[in-house]
């Protein structure tokens, strides 16, 4: 199956696909994140909350309706998708955020 899902930023940081649903998870160059169902190549939802540059890392919780992002703001975000907002944000940082997970086993990220 191949579907292409158009966006109007001109690079994808990076990609989640979702551990049950048809979803993905893109954060783009923009500063945008967006969530797609791939199997009909629609947008679902964008998040719009990151400043200043892309977004370099998403990942969906396993478990939980949350994905976390983390980009050129110095900032990482944790997101409840069905509230569509983020939930709250984790300060600190001293340089970009390449790359966000949460841990398999432990409340980590």
């Amino acid at each position: 199956m191949l579907v292409k899902c158009e966006t109007k930023s001109n690079r994808v940081k990076g990609l989640s696909f979702h551990p049950k649903l048809s979803w993905i998870l893109a954060s783009l160059h923009n500063g945008t994140i967006q969530l797609w169902d791939y199997r009909i190549g629609s947008l679902i939802d964008k998040f719009e909350e990151h400043e200043g540059g892309p977004v370099r890392g998403v990942g969906f919780h396993m478990t939980q309706p949350l994905f976390v992002s983390g980009g050129d703001d110095y900032k990482i975000k944790v997101w409840n998708y069905k509230m569509r907002r983020c939930i709250f944000t984790l300060l600190g940082h001293l340089d970009y955020i390449r790359t966000v997970e949460f841990h398999d086993e432990y409340p980590w990220i």
